[in-house]
């Protein structure tokens, strides 16, 4: 009876002890030995091969831990889609109707610019119906899909200028604009004709075109080895720089409102106007102010528009006004002429020195304080000349492509030593690993991004391919954005815990080396993923250089997205973007 006694305690004493162990099995947050939730929020990593449609069917949750430490909860991460009649096209920053409503004035196009939503949204921008992949580059210069950017507009608003038709399921770009009568080729050469000093490719490498309409002056200037930042505001003219961008040309959402261009000073070897709608005398004169501090010394600045060839009242006022302030800030008329289509046009050159400024009758504008690292990221408008840089700068910048490996005399911001070393890592990097050994289709890749492109290494090394890379500079990290612009390329500011000033869909690559890591310290990594998802187009690539704990992080994340993952090396992870998109809440 006693033995008896003593082996059911025995039993009841195993039998606790599994139980205990069981419940501490599915109940601690155990990093190492992780158990998959049994509930239906479940998701697993999609396989790395399967990157066509998935089922709106499939679980919009996924339980994972994000930012977390051993003791920590973990999160569940759940994917909604972003809500509204127009959110296939939503911008964060620039769509945040409260904010704007809430405006004192629209006098000087605050409406168009940023006023990001507190905190950063999470949801996910629809697909268009029938969306598919874009047309491949160059085919996509003249033509893109029509179900992509279904925005007829400004086929009808502009139907007389041949800026863009549709024919059947596509978009097609003639090469018109405004000032383009018989089109941009014959409009290019009137330029050169007005000054042959102008050697596109040579002399004049990176240029900014203000109010560019589709971008097909930029988009014409790539066969001459010319890179143009085409910018304009959104919704001005429906979809434009969507376009742009659909097209394959470089283009980013922009005003000359109240703040600054999100671009170093003296960056750009010509900025270009082409009836860009903009008063440049306005605000005593500090539209063209901000022209001048990211022209570079020597640079041009072509203003084609009516009061430069036409003689009525409102354009003589008009023309008078810039010849004084042009005159104020020491820019020279070095060329005007009018062609056969009656169109017009005149050229002006930024000084190389600051002699002109002190011999003016009078100091104004006067010149302004000497500039701040990455000054210009939410920066007002400055009623001042900015200051011309001290050095060689008359020899400056070499002939494209020499200057690409060049560091400008004197620069304060990287020496040649570690200029070279730098650039010498991201050819290797890029020629052995990115090229060669990662998951990348790079046939299909036209439209890229360096999230935080330090000297524009990862570009540079990319140069010679059939693509364009926008370089970031995040505004926490060192101002090295003068570098990339003196390379002869092109970038801006920007901060990654906000919203891109971009529509949805308009990158086929994003990198990021050793920064989403960092990014964690400010915001929440998943905030910054959904802004990726939301500028990458289905089916393009995320490539990342980072720790294997953040890449961990990331590829959860990318999981819950159902985007397909590769890692190589324990140092590199390729993210692919599918068409999957959370389930339609029900009316």
């Amino acid at each position: 009876m006693a033995m008896i006694s003593v082996q059911h305690v025995v039993v009841l004493l195993l039998t606790s002890f599994l139980i205990a162990i069981t419940f501490f099995l599915f109940t601690s947050d155990n990093i190492r030995f992780p158990l998959p939730s049994l509930s239906s929020d479940y998701t697993p990593l999609p396989n790395s091969s399967n990157l066509g449609v998935s089922s709106d069917q499939t679980p919009q949750k996924m339980k994972m831990k994000l930012n977390a430490s051993h003791d920590q909860e973990e999160e569940v991460v759940k994917w909604d889609l972003c809500k509204g009649a127009e959110s296939v096209d939503y911008i964060p920053c620039l769509d945040n109707r409260d904010a704007i409503k809430q405006l004192k004035s629209r006098r000087h196009m605050e409406h168009r610019e940023r006023h990001c939503p507190e905190p950063t949204p999470k949801c996910l921008v629809p697909l268009p119906d029938n969306y598919k992949p874009p047309v491949p580059w160059p085919k996509s210069r003249d033509m893109v899909w029509y179900n992509n950017v279904p925005h007829p507009k400004l086929v009808e608003y502009k139907k007389e200028q041949n800026w863009v038709k549709k024919e059947g399921e596509f978009l097609v770009f003639p090469g018109g604009g405004t000032q383009f009568k018989y089109g941009v080729t014959h409009y290019v050469e009137f330029i050169e004709k007005a000054l042959p000093v102008i050697k596109w490719g040579k002399n004049i490498r990176v240029v900014l075109d203000v109010g560019c309409g589709v971008a097909s002056f930029g988009g014409f200037l790539l066969d001459k080895d010319v890179i143009t930042m085409s910018f304009a505001p959104k919704d001005e003219h429906e979809a434009q720089i969507q376009f742009a961008l659909e097209r394959g040309i470089p283009a980013t959402l922009s005003v000359i409102g109240t703040q600054q261009l999100t671009f170093p000073a003296n960056a750009f070897d010509l900025i270009h106007c082409a009836r860009c709608r903009v008063h440049w005398d306005a605000d005593g004169g500090k539209p063209l102010l901000e022209l001048n501090r990211v022209l570079r010394p020597g640079g041009f600045f072509i203003w084609s528009a009516t009061p430069v060839y036409r003689d009525n009242d409102r354009d003589s006022k008009i023309w008078t006004a810039m010849v004084s302030l042009t005159k104020s800030i020491c820019w020279k008329v070095v060329a005007k002429m009018v062609d056969s289509s009656g169109i017009g046009l005149v050229i002006y050159q930024k000084p190389t020195s600051e002699s002109c400024y002190k011999k003016r009758s009078t100091q104004e504008p006067p010149l302004c304080p000497k500039e701040e690292a990455n000054a210009s990221w939410y920066a007002p408008l400055r009623q001042c000349i900015s200051k011309l840089p001290s050095g060689a700068v008359q020899k400056w910048p070499e002939l494209w492509p020499k200057r690409l490996g060049s560091v400008k005399p004197q620069s304060v911001l990287v020496d040649s030593k570690t200029f070279k070393k730098d650039t010498e890592k991201w050819s290797e990097i890029v020629s052995d690993v990115y090229l060669e050994r990662l998951a990348v289709n790079w046939s299909s890749v036209r439209n890229v991004m360096d999230m935080n492109a330090g000297f524009g290494g990862f570009a540079a090394a990319l140069v010679n391919r059939p693509l364009w890379v926008m370089n970031v500079v995040p505004v926490d990290k060192p101002d090295t954005l003068s570098v990339v612009f003196d390379r002869g390329l092109i970038g801006v500011y920007h901060d990654w815990c906000e919203s891109l000033n971009t529509y949805p869909r308009t990158y086929d690559l994003l990198h990021s080396s050793f920064y989403l890591g960092d990014v964690t310290q400010r915001c929440e990594i998943v905030q910054v993923v959904a802004e990726i998802d939301r500028v990458l187009r289905p089916g393009g690539y995320l490539v990342v250089q980072d720790t294997m704990e953040t890449i961990k992080e990331l590829e959860s994340i990318l999981g819950s997205l159902h985007w397909s993952t590769k890692i190589h090396q324990d140092r590199f992870l390729v993210g692919r973007k599918g068409f999957w998109r959370p389930i339609k809440p029900e009316l």
